[in-house]
């Protein structure tokens, strides 16, 4: 596989690094640790993290408003925004992930050439490299 320009992070590895990084496996803490490295914040993720919040699916220390952008700001990863490509790749994608957020991430992660960062094994089943 071609060499990517970066890093997308997946939903719950972003939550995960600033949560509870003992979940995340050493060779994504490295990565995200190299400051040479770029990582990518998807804003895919911020609409399910504040979905999740609203529904009380996910608890916070800060509501989402504040909780995001602080968290981006320390953590020097850019943000990805959804652009009609992504959206008009996720109509190329088989059916392996049902879950809409992560179909658009996997979307994003090929219209992009990024390795995606996940722990999810459903996500090797489409043409991106997993980072794991």
């Amino acid at each position: 596989m071609a060499s990517k320009r970066g890093y997308l992070i997946d939903t719950h590895c972003w939550l995960w690094w600033h949560i509870e990084p003992s979940k995340l496996s050493r060779k994504v803490i490295e990565l995200v640790e190299d400051g040479s490295t770029t990582i990518f914040f998807s804003v895919v993720s911020a609409w399910e993290i504040v979905i999740k919040y609203r529904l009380q699916k996910l608890r916070l220390p800060l509501n989402p408003y504040e909780y995001i952008p602080k968290r981006l700001e320390i953590s020097y990863m850019d943000v990805l925004p959804v652009q009609l490509e992504h959206t008009l790749q996720v109509e190329n994608l088989p059916d392996h992930h049902k879950d809409p957020f992560d179909r658009l991430l996997i979307a994003q992660a090929i219209s992009e050439k990024l390795n995606l960062i996940s722990s999810d094994c459903q996500m090797s089943s489409y043409d991106v490299e997993i980072v794991w």
